[in-house]
């Protein structure tokens, strides 16, 4: 039996678990992950965050990523807000603004005097390859057949794949229903986060997100940025744009093409413990 440390984080409700491999040697089965994240059995979490040394000189620390069914993802935008605060928390690092290596690539998150966590998310990409979505050619919007019904989808990559729909009222959208059947749909190989966004205005936007391996969650940094960069490229909003999750608000701001999208939110621990493995 293996004693784990931990640290449990939350980001607008977005909740995490936090090991710190950093310091110590840590190495844990998809078996272990997913006994970690049972909210009943477990500690409980929508992702596990893994902090290790980094594998390129220009990064401080690497990140990774597995949701609660035990599989690796590439991005996490409320995740990323986290481990910053973890760092400076945990006395890893004095910089406010941090070089981290992730499955997808360096990001940058930053430490603002507020306490809240800026991060660049990098540029988005509406290339079917990239996500990976089969399409013939690249569309605005792309009709997906589900099993009662036919949905038009935004697609939108920001490390990780998304699909966004617009609603009338995220209350009321089939997010239940609908949600399993995109994420799983067989147009996504890799499988797919599926969002439902209400415009309020064009600043300002209400989500909800059916994630890939994790179900409904409360919030999703980076269903935030492919909702809003969605949202600007078919004229529907202008950046920044404000993002009520119902875990709290993000502030998403992009200028176009192949500009980074900025992500600004905030980052708690909760609580600190160990579990027996």
């Amino acid at each position: 039996m293996m004693k784990l440390e931990f640290t449990k984080m939350q980001g607008i409700g977005n909740d995490f678990v936090v090991i710190d491999a950093y310091s110590q040697p840590v190495s844990l089965t998809p078996d272990q992950i997913r006994a970690i994240s049972d909210r009943h059995f477990g500690v409980g979490c929508d992702q596990l965050l893994i902090v290790e040394h980094a594998t390129t000189p220009e990064a401080a620390f690497r990140y990774r990523i597995f949701n609660a069914d035990g599989g690796e993802v590439e991005q996490c935008g409320n995740g990323a807000r986290c481990f910053v605060k973890f760092v400076h928390d945990q006395g890893l690092t004095q910089q406010r603004e941090i070089c981290v290596e992730t499955a997808r690539g360096l990001i940058y998150p930053r430490l603002e005097d507020n306490g809240e966590v800026t991060v660049n998310m990098g540029p988005p990409s509406f290339l079917p390859a990239d996500l990976p979505f089969e399409a013939e050619t690249i569309q605005s919007l792309y009709p997906l057949q589900l099993a009662h019904e036919t949905v038009e989808v935004a697609i939108a990559s920001m490390g990780n794949p998304h699909a966004v729909q617009l609603v009338d009222n995220v209350d009321t959208a089939p997010v239940a229903e609908q949600g399993p059947q995109i994420e799983s749909h067989p147009r996504f190989p890799k499988r797919v986060n599926a969002g439902f966004m209400q415009i309020v205005d064009p600043h300002h936007i209400r989500l909800r997100v059916f994630e890939r391996g994790s179900g409904e969650t409360l919030a999703c940094g980076t269903g935030a940025c492919a909702a809003v960069v969605s949202g600007i490229r078919l004229g529907h909003l202008v950046s920044p744009v404000r993002v009520s999750t119902r875990g709290g608000e993000l502030n998403i701001a992009w200028t176009g093409g192949d500009s980074p999208v900025w992500m600004t939110g905030p980052a708690a621990t909760v609580f600190t413990g160990a579990i027996h493995l």
